[in-house]
């Protein structure tokens, strides 16, 4: 079955090996859809205009965003078997306490905010994706793995100190992978596609993870193309869906339904399974924005009681509901209020049950809006 491409030999004798080539998309046959797919469709569709609607409707939708960059950030990464915690993304003294770990996590973010600005001044193609890639891979484990560039050499997949001999999987020769990167980035920006969008960025990435371009980054690169994407087409107009959480809590099948699209052609049961994805990460959104409403009204009416000091209680908030987790030195500093109104308004929001101390002795201590954390952490 070579619907989605072929077997090439490369090399001969003794090294010789097979790697992958996908043939340009769409597929052919076309994809066919059933019943199950259609319902998929609709309510993948559905969900996603509800969750648009929802944040364009929240007062400071800037907030909600950049707290879903860095869920998202996050939740990808450990798909990559990175070891961070949302508590290490949220550290107030982060740069002073960052380990690799957490910097892949603080370069997807700043990937994210990146590239987002750049769809503005150019549309999603190779070069924003490569300049996406130097973002992701600056001062993180994957440095020499030619940040911003295409390879040049094979790569491959598979466990830890597997070869080309035994590995799993065996993207595109580098000459291939140039052809193949090239035709997606066509696709990408043909307009004259019949499929619905949400089915198109299924194939999409199914595409770029197979052709993985990139020494280092893929996972990460080709999860991030599924916000560009929707985003330059208009479905969404704010990253506010984390579809790396359905896939790390899927994260056999994910890998499996790619596996099947290469070895049997199985599009149609990949695209069921991203559709499921985009359902359920745009209902997680949707739960999550409302949950997050829900307790920022609470909170203000608790804090607005307060009576005249009220006003930095109100100040420290907002600052909370950017920084969940602070240290009242750095909160004094980047608000230019006095390191005792802030101390006070700290207590003073821990007896309103607002904040918890998080950890540290007297002088060190941290503190936490943990029910904003908790509704965040979840899945994480």
């Amino acid at each position: 079955m070579d619907r989605a491409g072929k077997h090439v030999t490369n090399l001969s004798g003794e090294a010789a090996y097979k790697s992958f080539t996908p043939k340009p998309l769409p597929p052919n046959p076309p994809i066919a859809l059933d019943n199950e797919a259609v319902d998929l469709l609709v309510k993948a569709n559905k969900q996603l205009a509800l969750l648009e609607g929802i944040a364009a409707r929240i007062p400071n939708v800037n907030l909600f965003i950049s707290m879903y960059v860095r869920k998202e950030a996050l939740m990808s990464s450990q798909i990559e078997g990175t070891q961070a915690t949302l508590e290490d993304v949220f550290d107030p003294l982060i740069n002073e306490n960052a380990n690799r770990d957490v910097v892949e996590v603080i370069n997807y973010i700043k990937a994210t905010e990146f590239t987002i600005a750049r769809l503005k001044e150019l549309p999603l193609c190779n070069r924003l994706l490569k300049e996406a890639h130097a973002v992701l891979m600056e001062g993180s484990r994957g440095q020499e793995k030619n940040p911003g560039e295409f390879r040049h050499s094979q790569n491959w997949i598979g466990g830890q100190g597997s070869t080309l001999k035994n590995a799993r999987f065996i993207p595109p020769a580098p000459e291939d992978m140039t052809t193949a990167i090239s035709d997606l980035e066509k696709y990408i920006n043909n307009d004259d596609d019949e499929l619905d969008e949400l089915i198109r960025v299924a194939l999409i990435h199914c595409q770029f993870e197979t052709i993985h371009p990139f020494l280092d980054g893929n996972g990460r690169v080709g999860r991030l193309l599924i916000t560009l994407y929707l985003m330059q087409k208009g479905v969404l107009t704010t990253p506010v869906l984390y579809i790396s959480y359905f896939l790390k809590k899927n994260r056999i099948e994910y890998f499996d339904r790619l596996s099947e699209v290469r070895h049997n052609g199985a599009f149609e049961q990949w695209v069921k399974f991203f559709l499921q994805a985009i359902y359920e990460s745009a209902k997680d959104a949707t739960v999550a924005i409302d949950k997050l409403t829900v307790l920022h009204d609470k909170n203000i009416e608790v804090i607005e009681s307060m009576g005249r000091a009220s006003k930095t209680a109100l100040r420290l908030f907002s600052y909370l509901e950017e920084s969940p987790i602070i240290d009242i030195s750095k909160t004094s500093f980047e608000l230019g209020i006095s390191f005792k109104a802030i101390s006070d308004s700290v207590k003073r929001l821990c007896e309103l049950g607002v904040l918890g101390q998080s950890s540290g002795n007297q002088r060190n201590r941290t503190f936490s809006y943990t029910a904003y954390l908790d509704v965040l952490r979840e899945g994480t």
